[in-house]
């Protein structure tokens, strides 16, 4: 029987205070593997500045998964178009795709006449509750960064979520495209909240 044992990180508490040590664990485990591509969530493109940051120098490629558009409100884009362009520059991939842990399927849960949770959201909310926000989080971004191309479904990636703002979640994933959710493999939990 063979094995490897790897350091995994516990912070007391989610949120956007952990965001700078999520991007140290992340970048460390990257090298560790020899990973190529580090996924991070970001809403405004505050959190996808604190990774570029860390990053320079690296060699590693930064993908940045941001809310699709309409989220908060029609038509809207959440994300610093200032941040975007400093992202860019900085050689990051930005990827505005739909959800893939709700979608449409959001659509007929928030429906008064129809109304009822979904399958897809049951997935969401499972991953959610008995791990960790930012693990849904992470699977979902991976989802996206494949079905956009911006992510291979064949090598590991390291991808980064959080609770509400910032990152407190780092895990190691094989992702699928959303249409092959059950090929996606979740291999490591590099750092997460402990309590949530």
């Amino acid at each position: 029987m063979s094995f490897v044992t790897r350091k995994t990180y516990y912070f007391d508490a989610p949120g956007e205070a952990n965001t700078r040590d999520c991007a140290t664990f992340a970048i460390e485990r990257a090298k560790e593997l020899g990973l190529r591509k580090i996924v991070v969530a970001s809403t405004t493109g505050k959190t996808a500045l604190v990774f570029l940051e860390a990053m320079k120098g690296s060699g590693l490629e930064l993908v940045v998964v941001t809310h699709v558009i309409g989220f908060s409100r029609p038509g809207a884009w959440e994300f610093s178009e200032e941040s975007a362009g400093r992202l860019r520059k900085g050689g990051a991939r930005i990827v505005t795709g739909t959800h893939a842990l709700s979608g449409v399927e959001r659509a007929f849960s928030r429906s008064q006449k129809v109304g009822g949770g979904s399958r897809t959201e049951a997935v969401a909310e499972a991953l959610r509750r008995v791990v960790a926000i930012g693990l849904k989080v992470g699977v979902e971004c991976a989802l996206i960064a494949a079905d956009q191309g911006a992510v291979p479904v064949d090598e590991e990636v390291i991808c980064v979520g959080g609770t509400a703002t910032g990152a407190d979640t780092v895990c190691v994933i094989r992702p699928s495209h959303s249409s092959s959710l059950f090929d996606l493999q979740v291999r490591e939990i590099v750092a997460m909240p402990r309590v949530r």
